[in-house]
């Protein structure tokens, strides 16, 4: 009889954890499968936020986060930290996700002690190594560490065949959609006041999230400022945003849309507060990964806050808008779909090219079967 074969997920950061944790419950159910998860805490509340939603435990937790940290430091902390949780848990197949530096210095880790590694999410790309930084280089070099890759869509397929990755590659889609299924639903109260308190039944709501490293500063400034704009010009719009905890973030936020009518600036929400957010507004303006691939799911047109995207799938389904990040491409594209019905019916109906919410099961089947290919 062919032994267990032990799987170790490893993850930090709270994306990473809500993509990750549907396919750890299939793993859990899988037959012939071992599963063990450790995090990094590379983002440590938001992490554990998610950690607690699902009642998911660590087998392994590194605990990584501290004051300052640098790219510098997280790679070196989980590079050292897996090496003692590879050498006590012996894994066949080290699961990463997506693009973090958690999961490159991970994968890395893995390769180290000749540990297979399974990389879902796989192949994304901006085709521009410094946007997004440093996540197109991680995931660039996560694929080449990878023996398995878990492909979302047929374009991240094609983008790895591309780049002469031919083998093991599966086109499985996107786990967020599985996580969706698990959370969103009819008649859902949300749990945290300050979303329990918005009158989300009267007039037009947009959900707004903007944090990226590439977007501090002036591009952000002039989101904020379009942003403000919208509401101004329509009395029916209110917009909410979850802001970010990093300092630059919020004082940006603030100081832009602190004092405007209609506009909630609130601190983040839990996952479960948030997908059911997604579903009661009516779009969504996010310069988000994951946002790209949740809104579309429930029917939310998306307006991208950035100047390229390596989901390009929402955009040529005709789910998503790259507005950019000036002022004037911004409120552009949310004036269209405040004022354009036929686009915002066109968009909110289009076909979600990231699979029917089957993803882990798919994955889980791939992974038992990799195992049957292994030597007893």
């Amino acid at each position: 009889m062919q032994r267990e074969l032990i799987v170790l997920s490893v993850f930090g950061t709270r994306p990473e954890a809500i993509k990750m944790v549907p396919l750890v419950r299939q793993l859990e159910h899988a037959q012939g499968i071992r599963s063990l998860v450790c995090v990094t805490a590379q983002h440590r509340q938001m992490l554990d936020s998610v950690m607690a939603q699902f009642a998911l435990r660590a087998d392994y937790d590194l605990n990584l986060m501290k004051s300052g940290q640098t790219l510098t430091s997280i790679t070196t902390g989980v590079l050292e930290g897996m090496e003692g949780v590879l050498q006590d848990c012996h894994p066949d197949l080290v699961l990463v996700h997506g693009d973090t530096t958690t999961s490159t210095a991970a994968a890395l880790a893995a390769f180290y002690r000749q540990v297979a590694v399974g990389h879902v999410e796989a192949g994304l790309r901006s085709h521009d190594r410094y946007s997004p930084f440093p996540e197109e280089m991680n995931r660039v070099l996560t694929g080449r560490l990878a023996t398995l890759h878990f492909a979302p869509s047929e374009g991240s397929r094609e983008n790895l065949l591309r780049e002469g990755i031919t083998e093991n590659v599966h086109v499985v889609g996107n786990t967020v959609i599985d996580a969706l299924r698990l959370m969103v639903h009819d008649g859902y109260r949300f749990h945290d006041p300050a979303l329990a308190n918005l009158p989300l039944d009267e007039g037009r709501w947009i959900l707004m999230t903007a944090h990226r490293r590439e977007n501090l500063g002036a591009p952000l400034e002039s989101i904020c400022r379009a942003v403000l704009r919208l509401v101004e010009d329509n009395p029916e719009v209110h917009v909410v945003y979850p802001v970010h905890p990093n300092p630059r973030v919020r004082q940006t936020a603030y100081a832009v849309l602190g004092n405007a009518a209609r506009v909630h600036l609130i601190d983040p929400v839990e996952v479960e507060d948030m997908h059911n957010l997604i579903r009661r507004c009516d779009l969504v303006m996010t310069d988000s990964g994951g946002l790209q691939e949740e809104a579309p799911a429930l029917g939310k047109p998306v307006i991208v806050l950035r100047t390229e995207t390596e989901r390009p799938e929402v955009v040529e389904a005709g789910l998503a808008l790259l507005a950019g990040v000036e002022e004037e491409g911004v409120y552009a594209a949310g004036s269209l779909l405040l004022h354009d019905g036929e686009t915002y019916h066109r968009m909110s109906h289009a076909v979600n090219p990231y699979g029917d919410g089957h993803a882990s099961e798919k994955i889980a089947a791939i992974i038992q079967e990799y195992r049957r290919s292994l030597p007893d």
